[in-house]
């Protein structure tokens, strides 16, 4: 018998969460409670369809805080409202009309990028296709006040860059372009003097085609917009060129419109044949005075033991406005409330700190995170875990953890694995990799950066719900009926056992062996 108890007592020292985990009535109740009352998909319903796009410096950004912040009040948390930066002045989108006025007229489907201008009420022009060469501005520079002008590229989500330096690099391509054109003109001249003769036409040289070269000349000559070919599903995105520089007084003053490339091809070829027709736009893209502060959302859930340590559950509460944020980021922000409202619910007194944290500008840069690890240098080695989802509507499929750390995740898979038969959550061992230099594109990368483990879940659609991320990042279908609700529902309650289950470790999470430090020579 005392052989047993011996063995059994080096057992429980070398498993204590396998043991402990499946008889912890808390994390067996955060199950319970996730799998009958699962209150996920209404988060998301409020941030997605009470809200909207919650780019930071608005307004739906601003109230979102409140409101997330109140739940995290409301259910017993503490909440801090981590002010984490400004912007020099505020954005806030309405709705979108647009039509093209002729025999066989049609509803347009564009959008523009966020800080941009909109439209001065409903404005109506005809269209003219943008100028390369000073010559063909000035024989047009007439008839394009009041005219919606056709510009050249693809858009990529960006706006048109009207900066000084963006002005610099368009005058040396003016230069260009107008050395091209005098040898067009000799080459036009050969071609029409041996135009009687058999032999073919010589080419001519291609211009530059950077879209919009005459972009300030055209303004000042009084156009009411500029409009650029986009694929579909359209992809908008900010100024990021101009955004700090703003001013009420420096705002841009014309629409850019990012159209359907199908309707653009036709409105292209129309305005070609030069035949007249009118583009009619009502844009309401409104301003607010600055400086706006934005702030970190951050639910506490005190320690008992290591008040001090910290575990990490996270996802960006800003998304653009193009859409709603149903996915980019509410698929990810929405299980992190839900599953803190979860550990709080059922009666979880964690042995070190859960901090449930919503970040601000992880769209504009990574920004609130940043400036969260740069407030808190020195916390940085007592976070035993950073979990971020920022990875769209899928679910939990797999969970990787260094050689060091098999052994405390492996009672919480085992949980994990008690919620659904459905969704079987795999444990595998990753191999240790170079610890990264720069922060990679979401939340959990200035913690990378810094050493901090970002244990976290390896997503899929086992179900066949052919999710496309790519068809909605940052694009107008980014939609609350884009989430995929038991998807949600089941990363909502993994991420509470697993955040729970790391909070109530007699130690942290080793990071032996989770990253490979340079050496000093490598250095």
């Amino acid at each position: 018998m005392r052989i047993f108890l011996m063995l059994l007592m080096a057992f429980c020292l070398l498993s204590p969460l396998s043991v402990n985990a499946q008889t912890d009535p808390v994390m067996q109740k955060i199950v319970k409670i996730g799998q009958s009352d699962n209150q996920c998909m209404d988060h998301l319903d409020i941030l997605c369809n009470r809200f909207g796009g919650r780019l930071i410096g608005s307004d739906a950004y601003e109230n979102a805080s409140i409101w997330a912040a109140s739940k995290f009040d409301e259910w017993g948390m503490e909440v801090v409202m981590d002010e984490c930066g400004e912007l020099p002045v505020g954005f806030n989108r309405g709705p979108w009309f647009g039509k093209l006025l002729a025999e066989e007229g049609m509803s347009l489907h564009f959008a523009t990028p966020s800080y941009t201008s909109g439209t001065k009420g409903v404005q109506r022009g005809h269209v003219l296709i943008e100028p390369k060469t000073e010559a063909e501005f000035e024989k047009m520079k007439g008839a394009l006040k009041g005219a919606w002008v056709l510009i050249a590229g693809q858009n990529k989500g960006w706006p048109i860059d009207f900066s000084a330096e963006a002005d610099t690099l368009r005058d040396s391509l003016k230069v260009v372009n107008a050395e091209i054109e005098k040898q067009n003109n000799q080459i036009r001249r050969e071609n029409w003097s041996k135009r009687h003769s058999n032999e073919p036409d010589k080419l001519l040289l291609p211009m530059s085609d950077e879209p919009a070269l005459f972009y300030r000349e055209m303004v000042e000559a009084g156009i009411l917009g500029i409009i650029q070919s986009s694929s579909t599903p359209i992809r908008v995105l900010y100024d990021r060129k101009n955004i700090n520089d703003m001013t009420f007084e420096t705002l841009p003053t014309i629409p850019d419109i990012k159209l359907d490339e199908h309707q653009y091809k036709k409105i292209y070829q129309m305005a070609r044949e030069r035949r007249y027709f009118q583009l009619e736009f009502d844009i309401r893209n409104h301003w607010k005075m600055g400086p706006v502060k934005y702030h970190n959302v951050i639910g506490v859930i005190p320690g008992t033991e290591f008040p001090d340590e910290y575990v990490i559950m996270s996802g960006h509460l800003d998304a653009f406005d193009v859409g709603t944020g149903g996915v980019d980021d509410g698929s990810g922000v929405t299980p992190t409330m839900e599953a803190a409202r979860l550990i709080m619910e059922a009666g979880g007194k964690p042995k070190r700190t859960i901090l449930a944290i919503l970040w601000a500008g992880e769209e504009f840069g990574l920004l609130g995170s940043t400036n969260w690890v740069e407030q808190h240098e020195a916390d940085l080695g007592n976070i035993s875990n950073m979990l971020n989802r920022d990875g769209g509507p899928e679910v939990p499929v797999a969970i990787s953890a260094s050689a060091a750390q098999m052994a405390d995740l492996k009672g919480i898979v085992e949980i994990i694995n008690t919620i659904n038969p459905d969704f079987p959550l795999e444990l595998k061992e990753r191999k240790p990799r170079p610890k990264p230099e720069r922060a990679w594109g979401t939340d959990s990368g200035p913690f990378a950066v810094k050493g901090v483990p970002t244990v976290g879940f390896d997503l899929g659609d086992p179900k066949g719900y052919n999710f496309s991320y790519g068809e909605i990042w940052h694009t107008e279908r980014d939609l609350y009926n884009k989430s995929i609700p038991e998807y949600q529902e089941q990363a909502t309650v993994a991420t509470a056992v697993l955040v729970y289950g790391l909070a109530m470790l007699d130690h942290k999470l080793s990071r032996e062996g989770y990253y490979i430090e340079k050496s000093e020579e490598e250095k």
